[in-house]
């Protein structure tokens, strides 16, 4: 079976036809009172995994005011990413098209601005458009009236930001300042025009720096510990045990974890990242520094203390990493609420569809692990939630949908005709309480960026209902089989059982169609990092 996606050549080809058929589309016109058309809101977060939340059953923490979106809309709990990682992800919501498709195909590229996307469409039909937050896709935005980003990762504390390519530092913690920015442009934009806001925030990606009123929150709990957090692999390929992201071995003390290497520095001679954090900490005003030094003091005194050393140590570092990670999602959750707040006072929230999701889902030492990109469930899951009073009949919904149906969404709802070449489906049907008869019964994934730290093998595979297929490529030729109903935690590899063989044969019969049916079947690999 063909192992490399679309080639570059054919991507060059493809996206060029795209952006000039594109070009020559007319301005659409507005054949419907702006009142009458949905305004859209689209909240997402970076690395907020499902487990997270308290509407998805979290056992770690309680989330009041996404619950609340989830009580009035539908909550998905088959939400799937096509390629786990920050930008891909960004660009497959953007562009409705797989990552070979529309060219992010890692962190490392830079996004072809020029290509169509579905906030460019919107502007076109007559609705204001604006972004704020995480952007990281190197280019500028396009498609926007108006943008305010994060350079690259962003900051949590006094962040700088580039506002329609002016950079200027802002005083605050990122949750905050975002949202701020966020409704000052609600409160004064052209009511005239339905609107589209994305809304990404940073939190709650690595390092995890909670902010100012959230520094001692669970701070006397114990945090449940995942049941695989000492997984051992043993039925798996060495995709899994060549991994760089594990709680034991991969947290940083200093970086990731907040202890002061000088007290601590018998413990941590080596933690590579002690420039990095003193550069993140030196952004902090003097008010800013105290709050925090008095905060994660007693977590420094207890390491010493203590001097933990094996699986008492990696108990340790999940504590302290999952208890920073839960703090900013708090900041989230509050900002949610204060966004849901603006809607209703602003006399909006009935006519605007909230949608809340992560760019991709998230490993909470689940495997041992945090970060994401394996195909594996808590990487591979998003949490979605859709909320729209007009529409929307509130829900748990188990159909299987992508972060490629984002895009076709968003243009259903404004009446705007969706590209035939977007890959994705509308969801509009489902979040009406109706569900199409050929709605999809199987996910693709396609995973590129290797080699390189976390050391992620490539790999590809098909998800159904009940089972899921991944192969790992590009210096290892390696399958794995999950019987998802039996094994939801997916720690035993059935591939190669002669029992299953049956199985594999559908799986990969699926997996081939799927492949054909996104054009990912080209022999020719591009080459890391392009």
């Amino acid at each position: 079976m063909p192992n490399a996606p679309i080639t570059r050549r054919r991507f060059i080809q493809d996206a060029g036809a795209g952006a000039a058929a594109f070009a020559l589309l007319p301005r659409l016109a507005l054949d419907r009172d702006p009142a009458s058309r949905p305004n859209l809101l689209f909240i997402m977060c970076d690395d907020h995994a499902y487990q997270a939340i308290s509407a998805y059953g979290s056992r770690i923490n309680v989330t009041p005011s996404i619950d609340r979106l989830a009580e009035e809309g539908v909550r998905f709990t088959r939400s799937f990413v096509t390629n786990s990682i920050c930008a891909p992800s960004r660009a497959v919501l953007l562009t409705g098209k797989y990552s070979h498709v529309n060219g992010q195909v890692d962190n490392f590229v830079t996004f072809d601005g020029s290509q169509p996307t579905f906030p460019k469409l919107l502007q076109r039909a007559g609705y204001a458009t604006a972004l704020f937050g995480k952007w990281h896709l190197k280019s500028d935005p396009t498609g926007f009236d108006h943008w305010s980003i994060l350079p690259e990762q962003g900051d949590y504390y006094n962040p700088d930001f580039i506002t329609m390519g002016e950079r200027a530092r802002r005083h605050g913690y990122v949750t905050d300042l975002i949202t701020d920015e966020c409704l000052d442009w609600m409160a004064a934009r052209d009511r005239s025009r339905p609107f589209c806001v994305l809304l990404h925030h940073k939190a709650p990606h690595r390092n995890w720096m909670p902010s100012p009123r959230h520094l001692s929150l669970y701070e006397d709990d114990v945090i449940p510990e995942p049941e695989t957090l000492f997984d051992d692999y043993a039925t798996r390929s060495d995709a899994a045990r060549s991994q760089i992201m594990s709680v034991a071995h991969d947290l940083m003390l200093s970086y990731d974890l907040k202890v002061d290497i000088e007290t601590a520095a018998g413990l941590a001679p080596d933690d590579l990242h002690v420039d990095l954090w003193q550069a993140m900490y030196g952004r902090m005003d003097g008010e800013q520094k105290r709050a925090w030094d008095e905060a994660y003091r007693a977590r420094t005194e207890e390491l010493v203390r203590l001097s933990p050393e094996g699986d008492d140590l990696t108990r340790w570092k999940y504590q302290q990493f999952i208890k920073d990670y839960l703090r900013c999602v708090a900041c989230v959750d509050e900002n949610v609420g204060r966004v849901m707040d603006f809607l209703e006072d602003a006399g909006l929230a009935d006519n605007t569809v909230v949608v809340y999701t992560s760019d991709q889902g998230f490993y909470l030492g689940e495997h041992g692990w945090f970060d994401k990109r394996f195909m594996y469930e808590e990487s591979l899951r998003m949490p979605l939630i859709v909320r729209y009073p007009a529409e929307v009949v509130p829900r748990v919904a188990d159909e299987m949908v992508l972060n490629l149906d984002f895009a076709p969404t968003f243009l259903d709802y404004a009446g705007v005709p969706v590209p035939s070449d977007m890959q994705g489906e509308s969801m509009r049907e489902l979040l009406a309480g109706r569900t199409p008869g050929d709605w999809r019964r199987s996910v693709y994934y396609h995973y590129y960026e290797f080699p390189g730290s976390p050391n992620i093998k490539r790999h590809y595979g098909v998800r159904t209902e009940r089972w899921k297929l991944i192969h790992f490529y590009h210096d290892i030729d390696a399958w794995e089989l999950y019987d998802l109903e039996s094994d939801p935690q997916e720690v035993r590899n059935l591939f190669g059982d002669p029992r299953y063989a049956s199985v594999v044969a559908e799986l990969k019969a699926e997996l081939e169609r799927l492949r054909v049916k996104y054009r990912d079947t080209e022999p020719e690999a591009l080459p890391p990092g392009t």
